[in-house]
């Protein structure tokens, strides 16, 4: 098993004892470089424990992640703090903007930490259809455009792993498709590696790489073929 990103026995356990909750169980998977990664299933299955692994907000109890050769699992608080600022961008289904701040200075926040490696503000919002809205605050977005300036966030960061959580969740079905067009495109133009998690099965279907959760486990891991694009989607 190789990849880009791979999961080797991987457990999550919150609690001790009777209280114990297994989050995840003993999880394997193997993610590819630049494919569009679909992670999905019914609440409580384990999808965010699994994405909060991927992103180096939480450490597994047991078990490895690796990701581009290194064993994250065993990174320091220091180290995945620096993992989370270089390697990964996050969206997430309620945008987590600076509501002080406008669209231009929330992407700043994130570049300014990358330093060299990021990508111009500017240019990025206006590659997600927001060049124009630059100035304004999240309140004077709408949820959409909020969601298009944490996308552009995320991509500016210039990443090499976008996660997205529920990322169209608390959008109207044609704004949730352009959100996952832009997604899918940061795969197919520019090779970065992007893992969705969604309740939604409909979504599923752009997926190169589908795996679905249940009771912390993996129910099944396939790889699509034919991924369906993202306007020809319904739900």
């Amino acid at each position: 098993m190789a990849g880009i990103i791979t999961a080797l026995d991987l457990t999550k356990v919150y609690g001790k004892g009777e209280g114990a909750v297994k989050a995840l169980d003993a999880v394997n998977f193997s993610i590819e470089k630049g494919e569009v990664t679909i992670i999905y299933g019914p609440s409580g299955a384990g999808k965010t424990t699994l994405l909060n692994l991927l992103g180096g907000m939480d450490v597994p109890t047991s078990g490895f992640l690796v990701v581009d050769g290194e064993n994250i699992s065993g990174y320091s608080k220091l180290k995945r703090a620096n993992y989370r600022r270089d390697k990964v961008g996050f969206v997430f289904q309620f945008y987590n903007l600076m509501s002080t701040l406008n669209a231009t200075e929330n992407i700043e926040l994130a570049t300014q930490l990358r330093g060299k490696e990021a990508k111009d503000p500017q240019q990025t919002l206006e590659s997600v259809g927001l060049g124009k809205r630059a100035k304004n605050l999240p309140s004077q977005l709408s949820g959409g455009e909020q969601q298009r300036v944490s996308l552009a966030r995320a991509i500016a960061k210039n990443p090499d792993l976008i996660l997205a959580d529920e990322p169209t969740g608390a959008l109207d079905y044609q704004t949730g498709k352009y959100i996952l067009s832009l997604l899918v495109k940061a795969a197919r133009e520019e090779g970065k590696t992007v893992v969705i998690v969604t309740h939604n099965k409909a979504i599923v279907e752009i997926g190169d790489h589908l795996i679905e959760l249940r009771n912390g486990a993996i129910f099944s891991d396939d790889h699509n073929p034919e991924p369906k694009n993202v306007e020809d989607l319904e739900w």
